[in-house]
């Protein structure tokens, strides 16, 4: 099936000048095609049209992915939060006092990884060494990179001190690529930086709608 998925900002990629109005087709699980979203909708009247508020972007990477996922725990939510609170458990002696096992890391991770797509992240970097995670990771639909060099310690908003948005881009919107982008509730790129991607409202990824704000 077709969908057209059209923002009132399209950036297809670092660096490329915003298109109001802009509009990306997916056709399966790639992207047919991009540009203006008047002469996309008169060159495929037939596709499903889902309209979204600010800005469509190329979905982001987040670096650290390891840390992130192996070595920071995710309470589950309602049942350890009285006991645990409600956020990330990070730090040896933090973690090692929770006594994780295998089946535990592999729950984790998919609560963290469902709280990356809520950021808009679609792709990750890192190694991953427990079998659990790197299971969880894969089935998220999220792509696994190499590991990447970072200063600052990671964390859950890939944009976090980025001088711009575009720096945690993964990829270009164009014809012919998997369709893997975010649409942020923001005015613009700049916008987008300083609010942070808590802002997302949905993630596409292998033209699967895989997050979207309620």
């Amino acid at each position: 099936m077709l969908t057209l998925h059209t923002a009132e900002l399209l950036v297809s990629g670092p660096g490329r000048a915003p298109l109001p109005a802009g509009a990306v087709v997916v056709d399966g699980d790639r992207i047919a095609r991009v540009g203006p979203y008047e002469d996309l909708a008169a060159a495929f009247p037939h596709a499903r049209t889902r309209r979204w508020p600010g800005v469509l972007t190329p979905g982001l990477r987040v670096l650290g992915a390891d840390e992130l996922l192996e070595r920071t725990y995710y309470p589950d939510d309602p049942y350890e939060v009285p006991e645990l609170g409600a956020d990330p458990i990070s730090g040896e002696a933090a973690v090692e006092a929770l006594k994780m096992t295998e089946a535990r890391w592999g729950n984790s991770a998919r609560r963290g990884t469902q709280k990356l797509l809520a950021r808009g992240v679609v792709a990750v970097c890192g190694r991953f060494t427990v079998a659990s995670v790197r299971t969880a990771v894969s089935r998220s639909g999220l792509v696994i990179l190499p590991p990447a060099a970072y200063e600052e310690p990671p964390g859950l908003d890939p944009l976090a001190g980025r001088d711009t948005a575009g720096e945690a881009f993964h990829g270009q919107l164009e014809p012919g690529v998997v369709a893997r982008f975010a649409v942020f509730a923001v005015a613009d790129e700049a916008e987008l930086l300083t609010q942070g991607a808590t802002t997302c409202v949905a993630t596409v990824i292998g033209g699967r709608l895989l997050h979207r704000r309620r």
